[in-house]
């Protein structure tokens, strides 16, 4: 795929993966502020499809949740509402995202989040081998197979890509 990543100090989200024998492969690059997937998967070599973004969002009543999508896809706050059975669904603020999951944005897993929420993902997602997801650190990727997401971390298939 691409070059040989360094190694990259424990995390919350590498701590969870190994608490539930999740073997995954790590991915260091070099941060770029709203460079997004995009410029992982640049410096990584993997196409965007495969590097998965995880995206804290709330419902009308402001109870949060996550969402994993496709980097090269946006999600569809209305299908997404209509496929969970609540009103409106939005991202959440910078501040209120780290405040839920624990992690700076630009650096947010699905994975050792502080507060535990319903995670949901793009359904096609599953349907990839393979994924880069974010391993709790800023310029810090995680390679796994893609049932992870619903096998240990109970995430739900919806759909919601544009």
């Amino acid at each position: 795929m691409a070059r040989k990543s360094a190694h990259v100090s424990e995390t919350p989200a590498t701590q969870w993966l190994k608490a539930h024998s999740v073997s995954y492969t790590e991915h260091a690059y070099d941060y770029v502020d709203h460079g997004g997937t995009a410029e992982s998967s640049r410096q990584l070599g993997w196409p965007e499809h495969q590097v998965i973004k995880t995206l804290v969002m709330e419902d009308e009543r402001g109870a949060p949740l996550i969402i994993l999508m496709h980097g090269d896809r946006q999600v569809s706050t209305k299908n997404l509402a209509r496929a969970i059975g609540v009103k409106s669904v939005q991202p959440c603020k910078p501040e209120v995202a780290q405040r839920h999951s624990g992690y700076l944005v630009g650096g947010t897993s699905p994975f050792g989040t502080r507060k535990a929420m319903p995670v949901y993902v793009e359904s096609s997602v599953l349907a990839l081998d393979r994924i880069l997801i974010n391993g709790g650190r800023r310029g810090f990727l995680v390679g796994l197979a893609s049932e992870v997401l619903t096998g240990p971390l109970g995430a739900r298939p919806v759909q919601c890509a544009l």
